[in-house]
C-alpha cells in the first residue's frame, strides 16, 4: 500500500481543509461533500482553481460576468468563506453573526436614489 493510499486522496472529504465541523442542522440537505462537476463542466471542491473549463480560463469582452454567478460555483462544505470566525462561530456553534458589522451609519449609499437622482452620476434618471 503507498503513503498516497495510507493517507487518502486530495479529495477524500474527510481529509479537507476547508471543511468545517458543521452543526447537524448545518449538514443536511447541503448538497455533496464530495466534489462534484458543474453545468460548465469545472469540478468544484477539488481546489483545482486553475480548470481549463472554466469561464475565468476563457474570459474575453463578449463573456457575461452572470455565468460565474450562482451555486453552481460554490461547494457546500468546502468553501475557503466558512473559515472565517464568524462563521465558524454561526455553523459550528449555532452563534448568529452581529448585524450591522459592515454598514457605516454615517454613510447613506442611496442618497438621491429616492429623489430619482443617479448618484454615481449625479443626474436624474429615468424614474
Amino acid at each position: 500500500m503507498s503513503d498516497q493510499d495510507k493517507m487518502g486522496s486530495a479529495d477524500d472529504p474527510a481529509l479537507d481543509p476547508y471543511e468545517i465541523n458543521f452543526l447537524p442542522g448545518f449538514r443536511q440537505g447541503r448538497g455533496p461533500s464530495a466534489p462534484f462537476v458543474n453545468e460548465f463542466g469545472v469540478t468544484i471542491g477539488d481546489h483545482q482553481y486553475e480548470s481549463p473549463e472554466s469561464p475565468l480560463n476563457q474570459w474575453s469582452e463578449e463573456t457575461d460576468p452572470a455565468v460565474m454567478a450562482g451555486d453552481q460555483w460554490v461547494h457546500p462544505f468546502k468553501d475557503i468563506g466558512f473559515l472565517t470566525s464568524e462563521n465558524r462561530d454561526y455553523f459550528e456553534q449555532g452563534i448568529a453573526p452581529q448585524s450591522g458589522i459592515f454598514t457605516h451609519p454615517d454613510k447613506n449609499v442611496a442618497t438621491g436614489v429616492e429623489d430619482g437622482v443617479d448618484p454615481a452620476k449625479g443626474e436624474q434618471s429615468g424614474n
